[in-house]
């Protein structure tokens, strides 16, 4: 279900497991979804976690061109405020008849504030406008770079992505952003429509969270 770019690793000492156990992990985001989601992978390899808001750490503008280069940016930041180990995300999805948008600038698309519901109409528009109506046309990936730093600089960095379709009209409230409008290859159903753990278990940043696991030596959860 899942895809990947192989880790990126810079500095002299590899991140380990060992090293992420050794004191809480500061997780570099304010979305409150994202630190319930990441808290919970962590928890099953023993981590713990602190969130950046409890740290009064603010959010780095995200300035880069891809999903890893925006986590490592938002990962670095955090471990060099903090002096602790941080770990960033960076996701979105990537529609393939319009050339990989909205990608890093999903987010962007749901304009200010966000409304998420005219950025599914935008994406569903452009796809018209291609004539992508059959679901062969319609592919789409949801990816996410999982990023860790440490106040010495090291950094491991890595991306998940699970492949799917969009369906329009979206389905489903139990999801955010485009979750009801992108069904994973091999369900019957959207984000949208799957239960918080179902959901949890299967998408993207639990993709990556496995490659982390890889990386990092420790076991893969199922």
């Amino acid at each position: 279900m899942s895809h990947s770019t192989p880790p990126l690793t810079s500095g002299e000492h590899p991140i380990t497991i060992a090293r992420l156990r050794r004191a809480p992990v500061v997780l570099a985001t304010h979305n409150a979804g994202k630190v319930g989601e990441l808290r919970e992978l962590l928890t099953t390899v023993g981590v713990a976690t602190l969130g950046a808001l409890e740290l009064g750490l603010p959010e780095p503008e995200e300035t880069e061109d891809s999903f890893t280069g925006n986590a490592l940016l938002k990962a670095r930041a955090a471990a060099e405020r903090s002096g602790r180990v941080a770990l960033a995300d960076d996701s979105g999805v990537c529609v393939d008849a319009l050339d990989g948008e909205p990608g890093v600038y999903t987010a962007r698309w749901a304009g200010e504030p966000r409304d998420w519901q005219r950025a599914m109409a935008r994406v569903e528009h452009e796809l018209a406008k291609r004539g992508a109506v059959l679901g062969a046309a319609r592919g789409a990936s949801f990816a996410c770079a999982l990023a860790v730093a440490t106040p010495e600089g090291d950094t491991l960095a890595l991306e998940g992505r699970v492949p799917g379709v969009l369906v329009w009209p979206a389905r489903g409230t139990l999801g955010a952003g485009f979750e009801p409008m992108f069904m994973p290859h091999g369900y019957s159903q959207t984000y949208g429509e799957m239960e918080p753990d179902v959901r949890a278990a299967i998408n993207h940043r639990a993709a990556a969270f496995r490659l982390l696991c890889l990386a990092l030596g420790c076991p893969v959860r199922d």
